[in-house]
């Protein structure tokens, strides 16, 4: 089971217009009042919340991170390390109301999907970093996604791991090869389609399908891949829309071709080598999900230390060897080609984990919902989810 085979949300209302309706709305924090006093110098250690399956174990203990214990082994910090976010809204309700009203998260650094980064940064919860002492992020960072538009230049977020969105697909069965979007929609496939609920995870692709530049991306553009969408579940073409369950709905042959996540069909092909991704022609969602200092956390510096760990070219390598995700740390490749293992040299080869140039330039990060477009907009989309 991959990280992401897990019970995902599907971004609803989201938990910050649960709150609001609570009479609770989320409160702007300013920038003088985020930072607490760093215990960092004297209190060795550090509290790291992340998703389930997300990091490195070994193989015969899987309680044992060896990417961890080799951060401890070298700074002498010992890592809390938790797996409790399973859903980024979730995460935000639970999360929240220690940060809006000012009070220490009992958290040190977390990782959250960016589009929910997006939600954090605007309000002013994550603090920014100090880039001086993360020489590695600056000099290892994927240009690709060095600069998204909510946080530019990457002051207040940095990548853990990447992925696309795009469509996954049997070969063997379809009998033919999908080279585009709008081939999901051929007579064919009628039935035999799925789509991802999540309003965050499906849009972009969808309305890349239909020549929309995503990075700024306009209301009737959405509206009208609604009516796209909306015309082709009344029509039964789309046989009902997923979370990560698509895994075993593809698996199984019950869908010929679906919306997938590329970490997901790595470790599909694994069993099924008939199952096949594709960046469509008219481009797919790069995505991330990235690390950030929540406000009023104890350990600032000891989580910048950790995060600049993690952008060192082999430790990057020795992550991505086992989480199978796209590494945002485009010099781990050479690490794995030059292992002399032949199966991280496959893996240095395989476009999913490092795009090739002509991959990257169908690759694109749209921009965010946002906060005044959320709530029509998540309407809209989960009444078609619905039908």
């Amino acid at each position: 089971m991959s990280r992401r085979s897990l019970l995902r949300g599907t971004a609803g209302l989201g938990a910050a217009t649960l709150l609001a309706g609570c009479g609770v709305p989320p409160a702007y924090v300013d920038e003088s009042r985020r930072a607490a006093r760093d215990l960092s110098a004297r209190d060795r250690t550090l509290e790291f919340a992340n998703w389930p399956l997300y990091i490195d174990t070994d193989d015969e203990d899987t309680a044992k991170r060896p990417t961890l214990n080799a951060f401890r082994e070298r700074t002498g910090i010992s890592v809390r390390y938790t797996e409790e976010i399973n859903d980024n809204d979730e995460f935000f309700g639970k999360i929240g109301p220690s940060l809006m009203n000012g009070q220490e998260p009992g958290r040190d650094l977390v990782v959250v999907s960016d589009w929910m980064a997006a939600r954090f940064v605007r309000l002013g919860w994550v603090q920014e970093m100090d880039r001086e002492g993360q020489p590695n992020v600056d000099r290892h960072i994927d240009p690709q996604l060095h600069s998204p538009a909510f946080d530019p230049g990457r002051l207040h977020t940095v990548p853990w791991q990447s992925g696309i969105t795009g469509i996954a697909y049997n070969r063997r069965k379809l009998g033919r090869e999908l080279r585009s979007t709008k081939e999901l929609w051929a007579d064919d496939l009628r039935g035999k389609v799925t789509l991802l609920s999540g309003l965050d995870e499906s849009f972009s692709l969808l309305m890349q399908g239909n020549g929309v530049d995503v990075t700024k991306w306009t209301e009737d553009d959405f509206h009208t891949m609604c009516d796209q969408v909306e015309k082709l579940v009344r029509a039964k073409h789309v046989r009902r829309f997923t979370g990560n369950d698509y895994i075993k709905d593809l698996s199984s042959g019950d869908v010929l071709a679906c919306q997938a996540y590329s970490g997901d069909v790595i470790q599909l092909q694994a069993d099924n080598p008939d199952i096949e991704f594709v960046v469509p022609e008219e481009g797919a969602e790069l995505w991330a999900e990235s690390l950030m200092i929540p406000n009023r956390a104890q350990h600032k510096a000891n989580a910048e230390k950790l995060i600049d760990y993690y952008y060192e070219p082999e430790v990057a390598a020795e992550l991505a060897a086992w989480v199978n995700y796209v590494c945002p740390v485009p010099a781990a490749q050479n690490v794995l080609a030059d292992s002399g293992d032949e199966d991280l040299v496959a893996l240095a080869e395989d476009p999913l984990i490092f795009p090739d140039t002509a991959m990257r330039s169908r690759l694109a990060i749209p921009r965010d919902i946002g906060a005044d477009e959320r709530v029509a907009f998540s309407k809209r989309w989960n009444a078609i989810v619905g039908l």
